[in-house]
């Protein structure tokens, strides 16, 4: 196809549903968000098919869409697989928007979606490997090559949230138990939810993972300890990619992307733990932060 009129990106998450328009040029049009209507099927259909028909009535223009979601597409089923918004698991959700929209709707993982939008325009564009990293509430990652989604024939490519920790100590084994039925993934470690749960376990205090940020902030020994251990366990799940895909470079989103000290610390941490001490990949926040996701999704489409 050519380059098309418009672009349309569905930000799908656990509690809210963010749509946008670009322009052919990636110019930001207009951009709406409603709440999630949680463990409703139907209703989430309905909100994204409103949220688009909205976008295109107020621009007068037709749209190509595209979704990110917090799972995945089965190649094999066209069902939804490994959502933590679990109401989606099992559901022909590419098929069904399609139908609603009449046009085909792309799908593809948040986290990809995250890796594109970096890719194309963002903090990595002109990089070859793109490794996104998602730290916020769970723990995911995607890749992008050449600004391309590569997801696998699985569809679980770059999905290291569910890879355990690696070299656990006897403190970490067998870790906390995970959504997917597993003990010990990242998840359970390097995610807003793992550093609230770990400074739990530690310290007995029960502090939001933004509590224990502003208390490290004041120089909290407790909470700098936390931060500590968020940071060699990222450097050991991070060693793994390297070691795995060597990517050009790895961006970060989520609320604990925000921590500027990860980009100090990790480049010094990771030579411990890659194959042959040597980690020169680049480590930068997302250039559009909270808007990667919903970005990359409407740059499924891109010009061809």
């Amino acid at each position: 196809m050519n380059c098309p009129e418009m672009r349309i990106g569905i930000d799908l998450g656990g509690t809210k549903i963010e749509a946008l328009a670009l322009d052919h040029k990636g110019t930001e049009l207009l951009r709406y968000r409603v709440d999630t209507p949680r463990e409703d099927y139907p209703g989430t259909i309905a909100a994204i098919a409103g949220l688009v028909r909205r976008l295109e009535t107020e621009t007068g223009a037709t749209g190509t869409v595209g979704a990110g979601i917090p799972g995945s597409v089965s190649r094999r089923t066209g069902l939804v697989k490994n959502a933590n918004s679990t109401w989606l698991n099992g559901k022909p959700l590419a098929e069904d928007l399609s139908a609603e929209l009449a046009r085909e709707v792309r799908v593809a993982n948040d986290a990809n979606c995250l890796a594109v939008s970096e890719a194309t325009d963002g903090a990595a564009a002109g990089h070859h490997v793109v490794f996104g990293v998602i730290l916020g509430t769970g723990c995911g990652g995607g890749v992008a090559i050449d600004g391309t989604v590569h997801a696998g024939p699985n569809g679980v490519g770059g999905e290291w949230g569910h890879n355990p920790l690696p070299w656990p100590t006897t403190d970490e084994s067998p870790g906390p138990a995970c959504y997917c039925g597993k003990f010990g993934c990242m998840e359970m470690w390097a995610s807003g939810t793992g550093v609230a749960r770990d400074f739990l376990q530690v310290t007995g205090r029960a502090l939001t993972t933004r509590q224990i940020v502003a208390l490290a902030e004041t120089g909290d020994v407790e909470a700098l300890q936390a931060l500590d251990r968020l940071e060699d366990r990222l450097a050991r799940g991070l060693s793994n990619i390297i070691n795995v895909l060597d990517p050009d470079i790895f961006v970060f989103g989520g609320g604990l992307s925000l921590l500027k000290r990860i980009y100090t610390n990790l480049p010094i941490l990771l030579p411990k733990y890659v194959f042959g001490h040597e980690a020169d990949a680049i480590l930068v926040p997302a250039k559009f932060g909270d808007s990667s996701g919903v970005r990359g999704a409407a740059w499924l489409w891109p010009a061809q």
